[in-house]
Formats: C-alpha cells, structure tokens, sequence
C-alpha cells in the first residue's frame, strides 16, 4: 500500500517504460517517436514552485547545449494542460510539460507518490536509461551523460 514512499528510481542500463502523454497543447509525446534521440523527462512536484521553477529554468537556460548533444527536454507532472501552458509560456520554456493524469507513467518511473517524487532521467537513443537521479542535479551533470 505504501509502496511508493520507499521506491527507488528505474537502474542505469535498465530499459526505460514506454509511454504517450499529452503535452500542454494537447500533442501526444511518445517515448517510441523520440528513438534515435537522447530524452531527458524532468519530474517535478508543481507548476510555479520554487525549486521547480529553478530547474525547469536551468534546463531552458541550457538550451543550446541540450540541442548541440540531440537532447530532447520534458517536463512531467499531473497537473492540467491550462496550467502547464501559463506556466511556459511565463518563464519561456522551450521544451513541452506533459500532463501525466493520475501519475500513470510516473508509476512506471517510480516518482509517484503524495506528491511526485522530484527526478531526472536521462534516455539514450535506444530507449535505455542512460541516468538518473532524484533531487535537483544539475542540467550540465545529465547532459554529460548524453551519447
């Protein structure tokens, strides 16, 4: 029942889920239409938050360096469309949020909880994860990790 409270993320090596989420626009996003590039899936608690803000911020700010390594940048969290667009479109992220509903892919990720359990991922070209870590590591340290 309380499964999700001691849960590790998914291991380095291991194959990352596949999924289809929803992108604020309504735009379905699909793990197996991003093969052949690296993706890095953010999960954050909220919109507007503090130290959510700070990341998805850092991430924009290297934005350059994430396009020069072919890395494409999800933000991922529950909440509604409405919301993850004004929060785009007010810090200028140039990456798409994805409404994870009822945290169904963050199940498979293992950041699921009372409130999402804040992750970095990296996927490789061929679906394999690449790294991970809880926390706020920083955008340079995930990117390094890019084939």
């Amino acid at each position: 029942m309380f499964s999700w409270l001691s849960s590790d993320p998914l291991p380095v090596g291991s194959k990352a889920p596949e999924f289809s989420l929803p992108d604020e626009t309504g735009a379905s996003v699909s793990l197996a239409s991003l093969r052949g590039r690296n993706v890095v899936l953010v999960f954050y608690p909220g919109d507007d938050t503090y130290t959510c803000t700070q990341q998805l911020c850092e991430f924009r700010d290297r934005w350059e360096q994430a396009k020069q390594r072919n890395v494409a940048v999800y933000g991922v969290n529950p909440q509604k469309a409405g919301k993850h667009q004004k929060f785009r479109s007010r810090y200028n992220f140039p990456f798409p949020l994805l409404v994870d509903k009822g945290q169904e892919i963050g199940k498979l990720y293992h950041t699921n909880g009372l409130i999402v359990k804040r992750t970095v991922y990296l996927i490789g070209p061929d679906g394999t994860i690449l790294y991970v870590r809880r926390g706020k590591p920083a955008p340079e340290e995930v990117l390094a990790a890019a084939k």
